[in-house]
């Protein structure tokens, strides 16, 4: 039987992890958000037993180190609509994580595959908040956050946002080649 994303899990983390990008994203640190996800990323890897409180965590620890491809876009519009989680084999080949970013894939992979998923779920829904396709609610923490300019194309990455760039990532997606070795599959 296919599991089922928590929709209401998934609108509140990503309200947490929106909340906590907008107020370290500052025009006068351009670094302030690159180093609050570092450091979310050595909290966890420290004590990986705080995501049982903490799970905003690892979205925010994941932030700009996780790509998705354009032709996956589509698949995770439906995943996430449809309420129904992938597996394993169909999630592991519709991203690619930063290569610094493994050892964090690999040791919340050990603990809990649907956790990871659950995160990079909540990521694709911050880098690409015109596709929603949660339902929305009627609270502020549901609405969409325009963390992207409008003029960004499709399988675009989170990380473009710490570098100034617009278009990140490596030739696996069809995308510039100038980070051509900082993302991979993650090969378990």
């Amino acid at each position: 039987m296919q599991k089922r994303w928590d929709q209401a899990r998934l609108k509140s983390l990503q309200s947490d992890a929106s909340e906590n990008i907008e107020s370290y994203r500052d025009q006068d640190d351009p670094k302030g958000l690159e180093q609050f996800t570092d450091q979310m990323k050595s909290l966890l890897l420290a004590d990986m037993s705080m995501l049982e409180f903490m799970p905003e965590y690892l979205p925010l620890a994941l932030y700009g180190r996780v790509q998705f491809p354009a032709k996956a876009k589509s698949q995770w519009n439906k995943w996430l609509s449809s309420g129904e989680q992938p597996s394993w084999d169909e999630f592991k080949v519709s991203v690619g994580f930063n290569n610094a970013a493994l050892p964090l894939v690999k040791a919340v992979r050990a603990q809990s595959e649907d956790q990871l998923m659950e995160a990079c779920a909540v990521l694709f829904l911050l880098c690409h908040p015109k596709e929603n396709p949660l339902p929305r609610g009627s609270h502020r923490g549901d609405d969409d956050y325009e963390l992207r300019d409008e003029e960004e194309e499709d399988g675009e990455d989170a990380d473009a946002d710490y570098h100034g760039e617009g278009h990140g990532g490596s030739d696996r997606y069809g995308d510039d080649q100038g980070d051509q070795d900082m993302y991979d599959e993650v090969r378990f």
